[in-house]
């Protein structure tokens, strides 16, 4: 795939994470919410959010979803600027990586613990998956650089 491409995806992945996060902060607060996307018994934001089981280190699970994604914007932008500096480019693919595995616990908690799936913190996850996988891709081509080897496609 194109840089180009790989950097469409972990900057669309992360904000539209950043976004369904957010929406997932709102529905904390405004608990009405919860019933829009409350599919079933098991696909159920009112059942997470009634679980107590929705904070982290003390800090709200939301939370943690749009400063992470936050993160990811800024640093991708910076990235963009500065594309001859691959070590920006094995940032953004630690802080995603470390996102991802975020979401891995909070998937575990809800699965293991909780017994149900919020949708919408399903597709805040799926974002995070998309943002790694660009970044997977941008630190591929930083490290095909850096060694000597020509980028799969285009340099753009």
């Amino acid at each position: 795939m194109r840089a180009r491409t790989y950097r469409t995806l972990l900057s669309l992945g992360s904000l539209l994470g950043l976004i369904v996060a957010v929406f997932a902060g709102i529905e904390f607060y405004d608990l009405s919410l919860t019933a829009v996307c409350t599919v079933n018994t098991f696909f159920s934001c009112a059942l997470i959010a009634e679980s107590g089981k929705t904070t982290t280190l003390g800090i709200q699970d939301y939370l943690w979803g749009i400063g992470g994604f936050l993160l990811i914007l800024i640093l991708a932008a910076i990235a963009s600027r500065r594309r001859g500096d691959a070590r920006l480019t094995y940032l953004l693919l630690v802080v995603t990586t470390a996102g991802v595995g975020v979401a891995a616990y909070f998937l575990y908690v809800e699965l293991a613990e909780i017994g149900g799936l919020c949708p919408v913190c399903l597709t805040a996850y799926a974002c995070g998956v998309a943002a790694w996988i660009g970044a997977i891709g941008l630190a591929r081509r930083a490290y095909r650089r850096s060694h000597g080897a020509p980028p799969a496609t285009d340099p753009a």
